[in-house]
């Protein structure tokens, strides 16, 4: 993508945010915020975010690797490796497993929530993101953990299932959290009486 259509899309992105903004729709504000937001991060942030991120997450779950002498990370490349009773594998942190999409979502769908502040949307949205790489991290282990106690073949069930019911139970608890509670403890609802109560 050559940058003056970078530059392009970008001033697009947000002369609609204006429009809307100036048109009090703020439901469309949100969709086209939070969307064209993660299409922007996606392009410009993630290419230089991902490794970084998937090194961090090696960190964290080779921490608990090691106290426990399970498994071992090489956090340099992003690499964990597991030498159980019945076999050797190497776990390669990747796209998927890095968490930055997840993270790149999270951020938009913040920015553009209005039940908050802007001081808020910058703390929730900094707190959510640790949130969801320790979530990530947490994943990892626990792959890591079945892997060694129950060998190569535990592997397609440890990442496919086990993992990610891990990994998108504790997003939704999230995704309560900082949307959902939020939004209805802070509504406003309009003043009604019953009959003749004043």
């Amino acid at each position: 993508m050559t940058p003056i259509f970078a530059l392009l899309i970008v001033v697009v992105w947000l002369y609609v945010l204006r429009v809307t903004r100036k048109s009090e729709l703020p439901a469309w504000r949100f969709i086209w915020g939070s969307c064209g937001l993660f299409a922007l991060m996606m392009v410009f942030v993630r290419p230089y975010c991902m490794q970084p991120l998937a090194q961090f997450v090696a960190v964290i779950a080779g921490g608990f690797g090691k106290l426990t002498g399970m498994f071992s990370a090489y956090f340099k490349y992003g690499v964990i490796f597991v030498d159980s009773k019945a076999g050797a594998i190497s776990l390669l942190i990747d796209f998927e497993c890095s968490g930055i999409l997840e993270i790149m979502a999270f951020v938009s769908l913040v920015a553009f929530f209005r039940a908050y502040t802007v001081y808020e949307r910058v703390v929730v949205g900094i707190l959510g993101t640790f949130y969801i790489i320790f979530a990530n991290a947490l994943r990892i282990i626990a792959i890591c953990v079945i892997i060694y106690i129950w060998g190569m073949p535990s592997y397609y069930v440890a990442h496919t299932f086990i993992g990610r019911l891990i990994f998108y139970g504790l997003s939704v608890l999230l995704y309560f959290f900082v949307f959902t509670k939020t939004q209805i403890v802070r509504q406003k609802v309009g003043g009604f009486t019953y009959g003749t109560d004043k």
